[in-house]
C-alpha cells in the first residue's frame, strides 16, 4: 500500500527564526456547553473547558516582539454593557486573575518594547485589554474588521469591545491581497510580517470576520542547502486562535486517521499499554452509505455490532450552527470548515505544532511562559498532543472511574472549568503527584485514583484479546 504523501505547504526557505512562548493567560470561561459550538452532541462530553492561550513572539536579531491574542480582560465587568448582559443571560462565568501584560511583566519581559498586540479575532476572550499596553504598541487586526466590526462601544452599540480599548494607538488591518510580502502557504493566503520568513500571518476566515492564525518558524535546519525542505525539516508553531474549539474538530483527518492503537494512552499517558482505537468507535461518524456490511477492517473500522463502518479519517466534530442553541457562534460555517481543512494540511506535518486557543489537552504537555516552546519537536509535544483530546470522551466510551484523576483534580465538569490555568506556570498533574508521592512514600502505585484509571486502561487493553 502506497504511503500517503504529505500535503505541500511550500513554505519559503529561511534561516531566520523567532522565539515563541505559549502564555496560559490564566483566564477561564465557565459554563460553556459543547453543543453551542460543535456538533453532533455526544453524550458524556457536554461541556467545553476553556483555557485561553496567548503567544509572545520575539525576533532575537531584529529585537522586535509582538503578542498574539490577549485572552480576556481582568476587569471583565468593564466589558461593554450589552456584551456583559449577553454573557450574564448565557450562563457564562468569567474568571481572570491577571491581564496578559501583568503575566509578561512578572516574567521579566520589557513590555514597553512590544511593537504590536494581535487579535486573532475580535471576540471578547481574545481581545483582552490593549489599553494596558503603551500607546506606542499598535493593534493588529484581520481583514474586514475596520469596515464590519469597528468602531467599538459606545459608537457601535453591538460591539464586543470598547473604543477606549484602542484609543490613542495605531490600529493596523492586515491586507492579504496580492502584493509585496504576500504569498501562499499551503492553501492559506499568507503575509510575511517581519519580511524574513520567520513569522507569517495566515488568513483563516469562518469563525469570525477577520480571523487570522500565526505561523512561527522557531527552528531552521539547513535553509537553502541541497535538498532543504522547510515543509518537513524546520520547526513551526501554528497559533490557531479559534480556527477550532476542540481537538475533535481537527482530528482525525486524511493524514492522521484514528489509529488501531493510540500512544500515549489518552486516559493514562504513563501507561506502557497503548489504547485500542476501537473503543472510540461510538464517537466517530458513520461512513456515508455504509450499513450491514459486516463491519470493516484497518482504518475504516466498525462499530461493535459490525453493521456500520466508522469514519476514522474525518473529524469527530463539525462547527455548530443551530440557532436553537442561542446565538450562532460562527460567522460562516462553510468557510470555517475550509479553514479547518487548511489547518489539517499543516497538522499533517510532525514538525508543526498546532496550538488552538482553548485546547485544554495541552495543559499537561507543553511548557508555558516564561519557558519557551522552541524545542517542541525535541520534546515530542506533537506526538503527545495528537490524540490527547480523546480524554474528553472518557464518559462517552464507558469509563466509570474518577474523572478528577484524569483531569488533575480540577476537571471540566458541569461548570466547564479547566485544570492547570495558573497564569502560565505548568507542570503535568501526573508528574506533580508522582513527585509528591515519591517524597512521601517512594511509591506512586498506592494512589486509589491512579489505580482506578489503570484498572480501566487494562480492561480497555483487552478489547482485542
Amino acid at each position: 500500500m502506497a504511503t500517503l504523501q504529505l500535503p505541500k505547504l511550500n513554505i519559503p526557505a529561511s534561516s531566520a527564526t523567532v522565539s515563541v512562548s505559549i502564555i496560559n493567560s490564566s483566564g477561564t470561561l465557565r459554563g460553556v456547553r459543547a453543543r453551542r459550538f460543535i456538533e453532533p452532541e455526544i453524550p458524556g462530553h457536554d461541556w467545553l473547558a476553556t483555557p485561553i492561550f496567548s503567544f509572545l513572539v520575539e525576533h532575537p536579531t531584529l529585537d522586535r516582539s509582538i503578542v498574539f491574542d490577549l485572552g480576556m480582560r481582568k476587569d471583565w465587568w468593564n466589558w461593554p454593557p450589552p456584551l456583559a448582559e449577553r454573557l450574564r443571560t448565557s450562563g457564562y462565568t468569567p474568571c481572570v486573575p491577571r491581564h496578559v501584560r501583568e503575566i509578561l511583566d512578572a516574567g521579566g519581559v520589557d513590555t514597553a518594547k512590544i511593537e504590536a498586540v494581535v487579535w486573532s479575532h475580535w471576540h471578547f476572550d481574545h481581545t483582552g485589554d490593549p489599553a494596558t499596553f503603551d500607546p506606542s504598541t499598535a493593534l493588529i487586526v484581520g481583514p474586514g474588521c475596520k469596515q464590519h466590526i469597528f468602531p467599538g462601544w459606545p459608537a457601535n452599540p453591538r460591539a464586543a469591545f470598547s473604543e477606549a480599548d484602542y484609543a490613542g494607538r495605531e490600529v493596523r488591518e492586515l491586507d492579504f491581497s496580492p502584493g509585496p510580502g504576500r504569498l501562499k502557504i499551503g492553501r492559506f493566503d499568507a503575509l510575511d510580517y517581519f519580511g524574513d520568513g520567520s513569522f507569517y500571518f495566515l488568513d483563516s476566515p469562518g469563525h469570525a470576520i477577520g480571523h487570522i492564525c500565526g505561523l512561527a518558524r522557531v527552528k531552521s535546519r539547513g535553509a537553502g542547502g541541497p535538498g532543504a525542505d522547510p515543509d518537513t525539516q524546520d520547526s513551526f508553531i501554528l497559533m490557531g486562535g479559534d480556527a477550532v474549539h476542540h481537538g475533535g474538530e481537527l482530528r482525525p483527518h486524511t493524514w492522521h486517521p484514528l489509529p488501531a492503537e493510540i500512544t500515549p494512552h489518552p486516559f493514562d499517558p504513563l501507561s506502557r499499554a497503548p489504547c485500542p482505537g476501537e473503543i472510540f468507535d461510538c464517537v466517530l461518524r458513520d461512513v456515508p452509505g455504509s450499513c450491514n456490511g459486516g463491519g470493516g477492517g484497518g482504518d475504516s473500522g466498525s462499530n461493535s455490532g459490525g453493521s456500520t463502518k466508522k469514519d476514522r479519517h474525518s473529524p469527530i466534530y463539525l462547527p455548530q450552527g443551530d440557532p436553537a442553541y442561542g446565538v450562532v457562534p460562527h460567522h460562516d460555517i462553510p468557510e470555517m470548515i475550509d479553514s479547518i481543512r487548511k489547518v489539517q494540511e499543516a497538522d499533517a506535518h510532525s514538525n508543526i505544532l498546532v496550538v488552538a486557543a482553548h485546547d485544554q489537552s495541552l495543559l499537561d504537555i507543553v511548557d508555558f511562559f516564561p519557558a519557551r516552546a522552541d524545542e517542541f519537536a525535541e520534546k515530542g509535544w506533537v506526538q503527545k498532543a495528537r490524540w490527547a483530546f480523546l480524554m474528553d470522551f472518557a464518559r462517552s466510551v464507558g469509563f466509570d472511574g474518577d474523572l478528577e484523576a484524569l483531569r488533575g483534580g480540577v476537571g471540566a465538569g458541569e461548570e466547564g472549568t479547566t485544570r492547570g490555568a495558573g497564569g502560565g506556570e505548568s507542570k503535568g498533574w501526573k508528574q506533580e503527584r508522582m513527585t509528591r508521592l515519591a517524597e512521601r512514600t517512594g511509591d506512586f502505585s498506592g494512589l486509589p485514583k491512579e489505580e482506578n484509571v489503570r484498572a480501566w486502561v487494562e480492561r480497555g487493553a483487552n478489547v482485542h484479546s
